[in-house]
């Protein structure tokens, strides 16, 4: 395997753990400028494609049909972790839309994050379909078919219009094949699509850059749903989470999905990055990305920070005592 050493984890002074990976960088010409640890091979892009997902909805004039407001449209791209306020958003949501709870094919959740779960789970309430982690997913593209005149009940199908809709967007914005595009199916039920990291790079560039786009309504949709991203970016994950760390600098698009996949793009800089994790943990995204920002020599120290901040080099106890460190081992340059 091409796979590099990204991370090493230190306890006492004996190496405890270590995290491999690959990435992928292109810059504003589309060429690839960093290539670590890669095989080329398809790579499920997870969560991280919800942006690609919710162009459809955007496309469309559901939002301002339906009064939705920026808060609760984010909630399309969001991978939402039950708190209170992506609680109310969700419900407030779901209200405005003429579709039913009954409707979403995600399974019943309790809120993702522990403290509101706990007190979910203490205020008497069951698991509800609505709280799924990715339920804004699904509620953008049930109003995507309703907006285009689809079938509802089929609508995570492969084969179903909708989804071939959003693989020939992939298609287009990442520039590879169509018909090279491997799909599996996702923990929420959703079809997900495997394509290449560099790929990925280019798709998330688009997202930075949407002049690059030529299709006007592509690119209208794209202008549209990373304004959201970064002006609701805590209904994106959450507070002390990554994505919304990241997208709270307005020159970064960013997005990551289940198994180590992270994609962030820089606007300014006209560079778009696509990573992997090999043993799929997401615990080495913050280590990672603040290394690669840091040997890019990313100007905006207080995001470096913010992110180290999510995961300190210093690895500590259950009692708060130093007992380790985090050692980030990724060279891009």
């Amino acid at each position: 395997m091409a796979y590099a050493q990204f991370l090493k984890e230190y306890r006492s002074g004996i190496m405890e753990n270590v995290h491999y990976g690959q990435i992928s960088a292109v810059n504003l010409s589309k060429e690839e400028f960093v290539s670590v640890g890669q095989d080329y091979e398809p790579v499920y892009f997870r969560s991280a494609a919800k942006p690609f997902q919710a162009i459809p909805i955007f496309m469309t004039d559901f939002i301002e049909k339906y009064g939705i407001t920026a808060n609760e449209s984010a909630l399309f791209l969001a991978s939402q972790r039950g708190e209170t306020y992506h609680q109310e958003a969700l419900l407030s949501l779901i209200g405005k839309l003429p579709v039913n709870e009954t409707d979403l094919i995600c399974a019943a959740s309790y809120p993702l994050n522990e403290e509101p779960k706990t007190q979910y789970i203490q205020q008497g309430f069951e698991k509800r379909k609505l709280f799924h982690n990715c339920a804004g997913k699904h509620l953008g593209l049930l109003a995507a078919c309703l907006a285009n005149g689809y079938d509802v009940e089929h609508y995570c199908q492969p084969d179903h219009p909708l989804q071939q809709m959003i693989k020939k967007y992939i298609a287009y914005l990442s520039e590879y094949d169509v018909d090279k595009i491997r799909t599996g199916m996702d923990g929420c039920g959703a079809p997900v699509f495997a394509i290449p990291l560099k790929n990925m790079a280019i798709a998330y560039l688009k997202l930075a850059r949407p002049e690059l786009i030529e299709d006007q309504l592509i690119r209208q949709a794209v202008i549209k749903l990373t304004s959201v991203m970064n002006q609701e970016n805590r209904i994106i994950a959450s507070e002390n989470f990554i994505c919304t760390a990241l997208l709270k600098d307005p020159n970064i698009v960013a997005k990551g999905g289940a198994q180590g996949v992270y994609c962030f793009a820089l606007r300014e800089e006209g560079q778009s990055f696509a990573l992997k994790i090999m043993n799929g943990s997401e615990s080495p995204w913050p280590n990672v990305i603040a290394s690669i920002l840091e040997q890019i020599q990313y100007t905006n120290q207080e995001t470096i920070e913010r992110i180290k901040a999510l995961s300190p080099a210093v690895v500590r106890n259950d009692a708060g005592v130093e007992v380790g460190e985090i050692v980030s081992t990724i060279k891009i340059v």
